[in-house]
């Protein structure tokens, strides 16, 4: 049940989405500094190869547009199957749906499928608010117009 309404609150969204423009309440200047913890494995790197956030890590996907992205979308890198089932069923990140999934990754996705799969990400942002200002700060990292990257 709860899947079906994430998804649906994901399709009441896409006007939003639609027009490039995903609100974060989070704060931007307090996510770069969260950001710290997840430059061990991301990079936010843009399609001229500049690295705007992160320390150029390969272990997870370039965090560059994750904004209004599919799950699992980033072309050339290998997910888990459960996250690549996620967006080809139309869950994107949006705030609530970033900030469930990088508090607690293969439940949430396991919620949003319906399957038993594992997620690849082992590690847990703690505190929503963290999450929120994680968000807020990878919200800057976005095309606007190409939310797919």
């Amino acid at each position: 049940m709860l899947a079906r309404l994430t998804f649906a609150t994901a399709l009441l969204a896409a006007p939003a989405f639609a027009d490039g423009h995903l609100a974060a309440s989070g704060d931007a200047e307090a996510g770069e500094s969260a950001f710290r913890q997840c430059q061990s494995c991301h990079v936010v790197e843009n399609a001229d190869g500049e690295v705007l956030a992160g320390r150029a890590a390969k272990t997870g996907p370039n965090l560059y547009g994750v904004v209004g992205r599919a799950y699992g979308a980033v072309e050339d890198f290998r997910y888990s199957d459960i996250i690549v089932a996620a967006g080809e069923g139309g869950a994107i990140f949006d705030e609530a749906s970033f900030v469930a999934y990088v508090q607690d990754p293969t439940p949430h996705l396991q919620e949003v499928t319906g399957d038993n799969g594992r997620g690849k990400m082992s590690y847990k942002v703690r505190k929503e608010e963290d999450a929120l200002n994680l968000y807020a700060f990878l919200a800057q990292f976005s095309d606007g117009a190409d939310a797919t990257n």
